[in-house]
Parts: structure tokens; sequence; C-alpha cells
């Protein structure tokens, strides 16, 4: 009987580790099924903020073990992005990241891709279209406080009126008018000119050009709202040697070189690299099912200075 007794209970804990190995190799498959297939299409691939935005999502993608195809076109171009999208879907992506150049030209693609079944989240600048979850700056609120900033150093300096120059990216990104709208109401009620917006597409060279012609204009400030608009201001006043007060968005090396040279006052310092993060964390959630219910997320702002 002891005998019996001993090989029915091999048998059953034999049976129990085969279970138990059944429910690993299960387990294991359903890891596997859940590497998912994400694209983050940010509007280019150059300026410094979207390679820290890709970073912070290539951070998150590892840990949650998934994949996501950073797929930004060259440079700022609704056509390029439009075909990114496109591309995704066709590739089997399942959810899409995208700060959108603007909030029009992409919609109509973003909503195909929603049509197939992709789900959709925004970083940095939505389109005009519902998405999951949405991780940007409030760019209103960060640009009043640019334009504060650039205020009470103007007044500081015993300056109390004269013209300010706005270098804008272009007059479609929702992000970049945002900040404008923000930074223009900063000068409400005061002596300030705020003058016509010139756009320099985000490109350096181009913005240099522009606040090149604000300084010879006598500008007392100028405002750039995006990384190579910043830049580019920064440049000019180097170059002109100039005392124009300059105020900008984003870091790079370049703007914090600038900075520490003095030749712009403080930065709108952004922080990319969470938009990324829990961009992907958000795609994750929603492609296993959770509802987010559209929720907006301020990922935040410091005033970087030379101090």
């Amino acid at each position: 009987m002891k005998r019996v007794f001993a090989i029915l209970l091999s048998l059953v804990m034999m049976i129990g580790l085969l279970a138990g190995c059944g429910n690993a190799k299960d387990e294991e498959k359903g890891g596997a099924d859940e590497n998912y297939k994400i694209a983050l299409i940010t509007m280019d691939s150059i300026d410094q903020h979207w390679v820290t935005l890709n970073e912070g999502a290539q951070k998150a993608a590892k840990e949650l073990g998934v994949t996501v195809t950073y797929m930004a076109p060259n440079t700022k171009d609704d056509a390029q992005q439009i075909e990114q999208v496109n591309n995704a879907v066709a590739a089997g992506c399942q959810a899409i990241i995208v700060a959108a150049n603007g909030p029009d030209a992409i919609t109509s693609a973003l909503k195909e891709a929603s049509a197939a079944g992709v789900k959709i989240i925004y970083v940095d600048s939505p389109a005009n279209m519902d998405a999951e979850a949405t991780f940007s700056t409030d760019n209103q609120a960060a640009g009043k406080t640019a334009g504060e900033t650039m205020l009470a150093e103007l007044k500081a300096k015993g300056v109390t009126s004269g013209s300010i120059g706005i270098i804008n990216t272009n007059a479609a990104s929702d992000s970049t008018l945002k900040r404008e709208a923000g930074f223009r109401s900063a000068f409400e009620g005061t002596d300030f000119t705020v003058l016509e917006t010139q756009y320099g597409e985000g490109d350096a060279a181009k913005s240099q050009s522009i606040a090149e012609n604000y300084i010879t204009q006598g500008a007392v400030g100028i405002f750039g709202a995006n990384e190579g608009s910043t830049t580019g201001a920064g440049n000019a006043i180097k170059a002109a040697k100039s005392d124009t007060v300059c105020v900008g968005f984003d870091k790079s090396d370049a703007i914090r070189g600038l900075i520490d040279d003095g030749f712009i006052l403080a930065t709108m310092a952004q922080n990319p690299d969470v938009m990324g993060y829990e961009g992907v964390k958000a795609a994750v959630a929603v492609l296993k099912g959770e509802d987010l219910g559209g929720k907006v997320v301020d990922t935040g702002v410091s005033v970087l200075t030379k101090e």
C-alpha cells in the first residue's frame, strides 16, 4: 500500500509540475503577444526637443517590452508627416504617438488610422481629433511666463516702452500658437508694442535673419517660440553685439551656450522626455484595454537662466 501511495504521490507531483510549466509557457506567450508595435511621429527629427522626446519613449519601450519605431520626417512638412502616419498604419502599428505639425493638415490621416483600429496618443501638439490621451506643456501658461520674464528684465534695465519681435515656426502649429498668445498677454496694458509675428519654420538660419531685421528696427526684445527660433534669435543678438532681450523656448546645447554667454536671457525648458515616456505608457495601457478618457496631462516647464 505504501508503495502504491508513493507512486500515486509521484504522479500527482509530476502532473502539478507539468501544469506549472504549461502556465509559465502561457505567461511567456502572453508577454510575447503584448510586444505591441507603436509608431512615434514628431514634427521633425532635427530639433533636440524631438530627439529627447524619442529617448524618453525608447526608455519606456524598453521597460515595458514593446517596440516603438521613430518615424519623424526630416523637416516640418505636412505632406511628409501624413505619409509617416500612412506608413505606420501600413506597417501594422497598433498605436501612433504623434506631435502634430498643425492641427488640421494631419487630421484626415489620423481619422483613417483610428477607423482602422489604431490608437492615437498626442505628445507636445495635438490635432483636431479626439485622442486617447495628450501629454504636453501648458503652452499658453508657459508663453505668459516667458513674457513676464522678459518684461521683468526690461523694467530692471529701465526700459518701459519699445517694440517686441516674435519669431514663430508657422501659423498652424497649435503648441507654438498658444505660446505666442500667452507671451502677448503678458504685455497687455503696458506701453510696449508687440510687432507682427514672423515665421522661420523652426529653422535657426531663417530665424536669425528675421531677428536681425528686428534688431535693425530697434526692437528691445525678441521672443523665440521654439528651439530653432530661439537659437536664431540668440545668434543674431550675438552677431550684432546687441543688448536686445531674448527669451525663448526649449533647451539645447546651443541655447544653453547662448544663455551662458549672455545673449539669451532665459528659455522655457520643457520636459519632452516625460512626454515620450508617458506617451508610450499610455499607448500600452489603451492597447491592453484601459480607457484613459482622453485625459490631458501638463508635463511641466522650468525657466532656464544663466543662474
